[in-house]
């Protein structure tokens, strides 16, 4: 039996959980010091986390030519140092080809494995259909962005053993209201990112079903206009909730605490955006067929440039950074 002591996530008070096997057996009051147990007054005991937007871990990537359901396994077992025991993982842009190979590798791992099918909520498609400019665009590969396509979605979604929960698009291409309204009555999550929509385009994206903006902040241009610019109008829409990647590399404390207290905890959703160099050691690494370097202070960009290319959070660590 193991036994773990710390402060329940809700109340703040001392608890004593019991574990036998894979089970809770017991949870209660700790009635004095107990020197088995695991924890103590400064831990905190609380569900396991869920995120969003994992694009690879511990060396595995989603969208890696040669990526296995093996792969896809290891993932979700190696998140849980990451606390994270629930997850969406993410494919990027690339060409149609190279999506359904992801796609259908992911789908497989769920079929096959017990574990994953448990721990997969569904597959985050960050792309194809986004902005082409730099800046927005961030690191997806400009050869495969494209514009909104239902019938390509479909036959992704097909490759996917509809699996496809979440996909992620700029509402300003053409097609995209058409497409966002078609992806909501599929029951499909619409969210914004990597765009450079105006305050109408946002609005008609809403109204189509849109609901989720994309790591907010991220993945748009260096220097806005000071008034009227899209994160401006992302942060006021009551109807969209918001991602962010609280890492210490991808936000400023301030810009985190002003979404904060912009959305308010009930529309703000801590993600990773973890790559497959997530959890490696600093250095050079592969990730989303491009070279990434992780550096000293944990962040990942692309090799011999500035630009960051997702991150190596764990997403335990995103919630201190919050509270900070």
């Amino acid at each position: 039996m193991l036994t773990l002591i710390g402060r329940h996530y809700q109340s703040g008070e001392l608890r004593r959980i019991a574990v036998e096997g894979e089970r809770i057996a017991a949870m209660e009051t700790p009635a004095g010091d107990d020197p088995d147990a695991l924890g103590g007054a400064d831990c905190w005991l609380a569900p396991g986390l869920l995120d969003l937007q994992v694009n690879g871990f511990a060396g595995r990537d989603f969208n890696a030519p040669d990526v296995t359901p093996a792969d896809v396994v290891v993932v979700a077992e190696s998140l849980a140092v990451a606390g994270v025991t629930a997850f969406c993982p993410t494919v990027i842009t690339a060409s149609h080809a190279a999506l359904v190979t992801s796609l259908g590798v992911i789908a497989t791992a769920c079929e096959i494995s017990p574990l994953a099918r448990e721990r997969i909520l569904g597959i985050h498609l960050e792309g194809p259909y986004l902005s082409p400019e730099d800046g927005p665009r961030g690191a997806h590969p400009l050869a495969h962005v494209r514009l909104p396509d239902w019938d390509e979605f479909t036959r992704l979604q097909a490759a996917a053993g509809g699996r496809i929960r979440m996909i992620t698009l700029a509402p300003e291409l053409p097609g995209a209201l058409e497409f966002i309204a078609r992806a909501r009555g599929a029951g499909v999550i619409v969210a914004l990112g990597h765009h450079q929509a105006t305050r109408a385009q946002l609005l008609a994206a809403v109204e189509a079903g849109a609901r989720l903006s994309t790591h907010l902040g991220n993945g748009c241009h260096a220097v806005l206009p000071r008034h009227n610019n899209y994160l401006w109008e992302q942060l006021a829409h009551d109807g969209l909730w918001a991602s962010i990647i609280v890492d210490g590399h991808h936000l400023p404390s301030a810009v985190v605490k002003t979404i904060f207290r912009t959305k308010g905890a009930a529309r703000l959703i801590l993600v990773s955006d973890a790559v497959a160099a997530a959890g490696l050691p600093p250095g050079r690494h592969h990730a989303f067929g491009a070279e990434v370097e992780v550096r000293a202070d944990g962040s990942v960009h692309l090799a011999g440039t500035p630009y960051l290319a997702g991150s190596g959070l764990r997403l335990w660590q995103a919630v201190p950074n919050v509270m900070r």
